[in-house]
């Protein structure tokens, strides 16, 4: 999409989120910049029919109606209870971070929900600067069977595949599967659903699946439960069991928003000269909770347990290690 088309989209829907009465195309032509650069009237709908079908695409309820009974034209609004996001104040880094992560997104299949992401925060007054940063990494659904598991979960409809259990060398088996979900962790694409064939809960790796998925049953005979936490499914099956316990961190005042987030702030401390605040966070995985706080560098301390100080200065020694290696290599 290009960025005048971009502008025109959000310039329109503000114009239409300010408004409680229906307004129709020509005032809509007359008030939205963007629309004035069309040459001819005809251009001009083409273009509103266009814009008007990508935002119904991307979620947004526009409503159609007139003012009275007296109008002989339709007219568009924006209703604020269903659109609008709640409150929301992100720091500098985290609003980066959002632009960043609606730009890993570049398969077909999620192209469009990372662009209305971007496009409600922008319209909730939240300034995403999508050029933000220097590195621009890309998470590609590679796998063939992304595509077809995908179109399943939105149809409702089970599939049918070969998974390899295990990895390379391992048992092939038939799955019969209700999807729920494809989700993404840790650099890899899981399917989370039923599977029938145990009669309960699995996930399956997308990278294991081969051969062609074939979907079965009517559309919209698969539900997804209500509350169900496919990303916590895939977490438990991947990652070792949980180390239990909680860790004492100490955190720089003013840094590391986020993982702020994840702990409770139990007084005020002063470390290494610096003001800070102690904080305990749950100790579910050593190994994630020690590459969360490495990432934080200075700004972060573990006050208990060694082991967790432990692996925090692992990570730092592998990733000065691996600095090494590329510099040597530049």
């Amino acid at each position: 999409m290009s960025s005048a088309r971009a502008e025109r989209l959000v310039n329109l829907v503000l114009c239409l989120l300010s408004t409680r009465q229906f307004l129709t195309a020509e005032r809509i032509r007359a008030t939205v910049p963007g629309y004035a650069d069309a040459p001819n009237d005809e251009a001009f709908f083409r273009m509103f029919e266009r814009d008007k079908t990508e935002l119904r695409e991307l979620g947004v309820p526009l409503e159609t109606g007139r003012r009275s009974s007296f109008d002989t034209a339709d007219g568009y609004r924006i209703a604020r209870q269903d659109y609008e996001l709640g409150e929301i104040d992100l720091e500098p880094d985290e609003a980066a971070a959002v632009a960043l992560a609606a730009r890993l997104w570049d398969s077909p299949e999620l192209a469009v929900p990372a662009h209305g992401a971007l496009l409600k925060l922008r319209a909730a007054g939240v300034e995403v600067d999508e050029d933000q940063g220097r590195v621009q990494p890309r998470v590609r659904a590679t796998e063939p069977a992304f595509g077809p598991l995908l179109a399943a979960v939105q149809a409702g409809r089970a599939v049918t595949f070969d998974h390899q259990r295990g990895g390379a060398g391992g048992e092939v088996q038939r799955r019969t599967v209700e999807p729920w979900g494809v989700v993404s962790y840790r650099g890899r694409w899981y399917l989370v659903g039923h599977d029938r064939d145990r009669a309960a809960p699995r996930s399956f790796r997308v990278s294991r699946i081969s051969g062609a998925v074939t979907a079965i049953g009517a559309a919209g005979a698969v539900t997804v439960p209500e509350g169900v936490d496919m990303l916590g499914m895939v977490r438990s099956s991947v990652d070792p069991p949980s180390a239990g316990g909680t860790a004492r961190i100490w955190i720089a005042a003013g840094r590391a928003h986020g993982l702020r987030r994840l702990g409770v702030v139990i007084r005020q401390r002063t470390h290494a000269g610096r003001d800070g605040d102690e904080l305990e966070v749950e100790l579910r995985s050593l190994e994630t909770v020690a590459r969360w706080l490495a990432g934080h560098g200075a700004d972060v301390a573990v006050l208990s347990p060694p082991e967790l100080a432990a692996a925090v200065r692992a990570n730092w020694a592998a990733a000065a290690q691996a600095h090494q290696l590329r510099a040597g290599a530049s």
